[in-house]
């Protein structure tokens, strides 16, 4: 069996602690010990001399990581993926920032990045690519010879044909998707969303459901939704809580806490989501002094104009709302523009009584999955939901909620704040089950064996090559 080799935007380094807490680490930690190979990515690092590649062995794992120079994260990682291909797989495309200098440099560096990447793979490794940064990563690898299985995972939604047709180098991406030999997407709602922008541009030949040609170039398709590690966070959440928390706790004690945490991004929600609960305030007066809102935000991509504006909105609506209906002793909402330690945030989820998790879309959410595995079953809370969320085609027990109709949240949020400890059990029992159910070790089993088994493309045309020279019956 070969190794598996790994190729993301950014890698989480064996020595950083704070990096691998994140699901996609987990994973892609659990699959790397499995197989043993190479996590190849950018280590974030910007340097204009050309630096040769930083190689660290654990085990067996090696971390191969690079800097990239101004021009490059600029044109690359801040111009083209996070202000044309972020938005716009959002459903943003008011916020897209074509500029088509930006997507040469786009292309340029996902070239840059095969020619980097070539000597390091051996003939029989699989190499399994991540997200919108690398969409065209396997086309530059097939123009350098190279026949290996390569598979690609989205982790974030993929939109339909009239949002993703509208970047003008639509048709050169879907092409360049086709090289891989499995792609992965969060729902199906992603996968039909792809093929249907697909069969728009050329001829799409599906045989079965998930094995499809187009461009002459064969492929498959499927859905893997990303997990979490349920037993890992249920035991952060249990244990004893730091002292200042645990005076927290004690001081709210004859008080209902709802709690959201994600980072500061337009995708989110989040001026949605206050004026949800200033509906929730006046249609509700009994919650007044009885309940808190806390949403923590820390700042991404703080550079980018479009979130400055989102977190001037935030700071302008939390004053605005706290100074209508905030009394001596009492404010309603506390927004935090901060970073907390994750291992803490698991421990403010076990005690809070409503978790809510609303973006205006997002491939899956694992936020919503943390708050359901760190509950506690014999008392849980309960989980407001998206239904833009990918989250929400699993944890179908969950409140679920549109996210742009305020009322519609805020009678969950009264519905949630409300609900008897015999229907939170049973809502959280069974959400609890998926959750163990597909985990992050069954979602990176799972896409793994699945590409093992696809034939390579070098076989495969050697085969193609050998029937196309027998000779044909009369």
């Amino acid at each position: 069996m070969g190794r598996l080799v790994v190729i993301s935007n950014r890698i989480a380094p064996p020595d950083d602690k704070k990096s691998g807490a994140g699901g996609l680490a987990v994973g892609v930690l659990g699959a790397l010990k499995a197989a043993g190979g190479l996590w190849f990515g950018w280590s974030g690092d910007i340097s204009n001399e050309d630096k040769p590649l930083k190689k660290v062995t654990r085990g067996n794992i090696t971390w191969a990581s690079f800097a990239l120079n101004e021009k490059d994260y600029e044109e690359y990682y801040s111009e083209f993926s996070n202000a044309v291909l972020w938005p716009a797989f959002h459903y943003r495309l008011d916020l897209v920032n074509f500029q088509r200098g930006s997507f040469e440099g786009y292309m340029r560096v996902n070239a840059l990045l095969a020619d980097k990447l070539l000597p390091l793979i051996e003939p029989d490794d699989i190499l399994w690519v991540h997200d919108y940064h690398l969409l065209p990563f396997a086309r530059e690898l097939r123009n350098r010879g190279v026949n290996n299985r390569i598979g690609f995972f989205l982790h974030i939604p993929f939109p339909t044909p009239e949002i993703f047709n509208a970047l003008p180098p639509h048709e050169e991406l879907l092409e360049g998707l086709c090289d891989y030999d499995l792609l992965g997407f969060q729902t199906e709602n992603d996968r039909l969303a792809f093929l249907d922008s697909v069969s728009g541009k050329t001829r799409l030949v599906t045989n079965g459901s998930k094995s499809h040609t187009a461009w002459g170039k064969p492929f498959h398709t499927d859905v893997y939704p990303i997990g979490i590690e349920p037993d890992e966070i249920a035991g952060q959440a249990a244990g004893p809580l730091p002292p200042k928390l645990a005076q927290l706790k004690n001081e709210l004690k004859h008080v209902k806490n709802i709690f959201s945490v994600e980072r500061l991004d337009y995708s989110k929600g989040l001026p949605e989501r206050f004026l949800a609960y200033e509906a929730l305030l006046e249609k509700f007066p009994q919650h007044h002094g009885k309940i808190r809102y806390t949403q923590i935000a820390p700042t991404s991509r703080g550079e980018v104009q479009a979130y400055q504006d989102i977190r001037h909105q935030l700071e302008t609506e939390a004053g605005r709302i706290n100074g209508r209906y905030g009394q001596l002793g009492w404010t309603p909402l506390f927004y935090l523009n901060q970073h907390f330690e994750r291992k803490i945030l698991m421990k403010v989820f076990r005690y809070a009584d409503v978790g809510l998790v609303t973006p205006l879309r997002d491939g899956m959410n694992l936020v919503a999955k943390e708050y359901v595995a760190a509950q506690d079953p014999a008392d849980p809370g309960v989980l407001v939901l998206s239904q833009f969320a990918g989250a929400a085609n699993e944890l179908t027990s969950a409140l679920i909620v549109n996210p742009y109709d305020r009322d519609d949240v805020a009678n969950a949020l009264d519905r949630a704040l409300n609900m008897p400890l015999t229907e939170r059990i049973s809502r959280h029992a069974e959400m609890m089950e998926t959750i163990h159910k597909n985990d992050i070790n069954h979602w990176q089993s799972h896409f793994i064996r699945d590409l093992r088994s696809i034939t390579p493309r070098d076989t495969e045309q050697r085969f193609q090559k050998k029937v196309a020279t027998f000779p044909k019956l009369a």
